[in-house]
């Protein structure tokens, strides 16, 4: 195998390791606001941080509010795992063409 090929599955591997974190951060983000839209439906005040004060809002529109951020953050971690795929792809296909490589240097 060659250095370039050790180089590209050093960096691949890398690449793949920072998604992963930040898909296990956006997962628990997901999970924060599953549980904000659930204890939003069993509580009558409902209430809305800005910067560092706490204000009054309804409940529709915190409800909706935290939907459409859930909905962004799941298009995020689809993405992160097309991404991820992609990456495995390549390191699959350097990890091929490397056996090929020693496999041609046995056969000599």
């Amino acid at each position: 195998m060659s250095s370039k090929n050790v180089a590209q599955l050093q960096v691949l591997k890398q690449n793949i390791e920072s998604l992963l974190l930040q898909r296990q951060q956006l997962e628990s983000h997901a999970t924060e606001l599953n549980s904000a839209i659930t204890e939003l439906s069993t509580t009558s005040v409902s209430y809305k941080i800005i910067g560092k004060i706490m204000v009054a809002s309804s409940k529709e529109s915190l409800r909706t509010e935290l939907k459409h951020k859930k909905e962004v953050i799941d298009i995020r971690i689809k993405n992160i795992i097309q991404q991820e795929d992609k990456l495995k792809q390549n390191i699959d296909d350097i990890q091929k063409e490397a056996v090929k490589e020693f496999q041609k240097k046995q056969e000599k």
